[in-house]
């Protein structure tokens, strides 16, 4: 059973936004490890916009969740890079959270496929 609630200061597409982010992003760097822009590039490509000020504090309590740890590589054209990594606790979240994501997605379309409008 899922519990939805609409924020009255927020626009409820972003709130649906938010609430997916961290599957995107534990999807993303469960393939392969990645800096933030790397994250970010990923995420622009699959049309969610997500700004640095959002990313980070996402990164930081993934990780203090131990659901990411990240190491410190050196770059050829700047500074060091902190490459961001998905632990076993991370995968098996993440398993969870596409799980009920899909679930979720289930559900929704068949209300919305089943749904018509009413006249006058």
């Amino acid at each position: 059973m899922y519990y939805i609630c609409r924020m009255n200061t927020e626009n409820p597409n972003a709130q649906m936004r938010k609430g997916v982010l961290e599957l995107c992003i534990l999807a993303i760097i469960a393939t392969q490890d990645a800096y933030a822009s790397d994250i970010i590039m990923k995420l622009k490509e699959a049309r969610l916009i997500v700004v640095e000020g959002t990313l980070y504090p996402l990164l930081t309590r993934l990780k203090n969740e131990g659901l990411t740890v990240y190491r410190w590589e050196e770059s050829k054209s700047g500074p060091p890079r902190k490459y961001h990594q998905i632990t076993d606790l991370g995968m098996k979240n993440l398993e969870e959270l596409k799980t009920d994501w899909l679930d979720l997605v289930e559900s929704v379309e068949k209300i919305i496929k089943t749904s018509s409008p009413r006249n006058g």
